[in-house]
């Protein structure tokens, strides 16, 4: 009885974000303003007043959840605790799931100054726990008086990384489950991702619970370069994920459901693609959309809303 409740729930939820106007979404909180996947990024988003924060999942070695788009501290973004920076080839010595977390909380990820992101303040900050951003994200909306926000969780997960950067599938969503339903925000959330593994979990055991699939094209020479990094990973796992090659039909075989949205990279959205998706019942939210001018001839294909990393584009 408790879990067909939770489902009834969860639907007339979704209902009512189906029947919601554009989804304006803040990419990892808004990754041109402020540093990526941290609570001043979540909050800036807030007070710019978009209506759903986008952000990612990792695993620590100690089973935390954290916020983090890499599955190791990025040369990119981290400084180390003495002030130097990760040698941009020994990325992956440092994988998250592989240290614990009062040990990644010592690295910053906000000083770094980004060429591609040249507004970005600049300021000390750690990658923070998942429970943490939603206590501070829930908060802050109550202060600033808006609406509570939308959340939208990528499950960083893929069939040729498993114990290698994150657990299996079904503990990962346990794991990211368990935090939902304590912070009691089922209703707000969605659940993305590349991997149709966990939403094929989330499916059947969160039914109610809003999903997207992430689509991206991958031909064979980007099929080579994820494969180069994975030694000794078969090379059929490297396939059981959506390619597009197929288009929204051959994406659609890996998945046994229709998810709430599909979300593809934006250059991949035509008039028809956004047809086919809504005939079969699925929003159309693309990533990453940048410019009002890609906003616009977007938003005349008919999308649903779209995942950026700078919310200014939405004023």
């Amino acid at each position: 009885m408790k879990n067909a409740l939770f489902t009834g729930i969860f639907i007339v939820f979704t209902q009512f974000y189906s029947s919601q106007s554009f989804d304006r979404q803040a990419h990892r909180g808004g990754k041109s303003l402020y540093p990526e996947n941290t609570i001043p990024a979540m909050k800036n988003g807030l007070k710019m007043n978009v209506s759903t924060l986008e952000m990612d999942l990792a695993i620590t070695k100690d089973k935390k959840v954290i916020l983090s788009h890499d599955a190791f501290l990025s040369p990119e973004l981290v400084t180390k605790p003495d002030g130097t920076y990760i040698p941009k080839d020994s990325g992956f010595y440092y994988k998250i799931y592989e240290m614990p977390y009062a040990k990644i909380k010592t690295f910053d990820v906000g000083l770094k100054k980004l060429e591609n992101y040249p507004e970005q303040k600049k300021m000390k900050v750690q990658k923070p726990l998942f429970s943490d951003v939603i206590d501070a994200c829930e908060a802050y909306a109550r202060e600033l008086k808006r609406p509570l926000p939308y959340y939208n969780i990528e499950t960083k997960t893929r069939p040729f990384s498993d114990n290698i950067f994150h657990p299996e599938p079904k503990e990962f969503v346990d794991l990211m489950m368990k935090i939902i339903v304590e912070k009691k925000i089922q209703d707000r959330v969605i659940i993305q991702s590349f991997d149709p593994r966990t939403l094929e979990i989330l499916h059947k055991e969160y039914p109610g619970i809003m999903t997207a699939l992430l689509v991206e094209r991958v031909d064979d020479k980007k099929l080579a370069q994820q494969q180069a990094y994975f030694k000794n990973i078969p090379a059929e796992k490297f396939r059981m994920y959506p390619d597009h090659m197929n288009g929204v039909a051959g994406d659609m075989k890996f998945l046994s459901f229709t998810p709430t949205i599909y979300s593809p990279e934006h250059n991949l959205v035509t008039p028809q693609l956004v047809q086919e998706c809504h005939s079969l019942g699925m929003k159309v939210i693309p990533w990453t959309v940048n410019t009002k001018e890609r906003l616009k001839e977007l938003k005349e294909m008919g999308i649903d809303g779209v995942i950026s990393d700078d919310p200014r584009i939405f004023e």
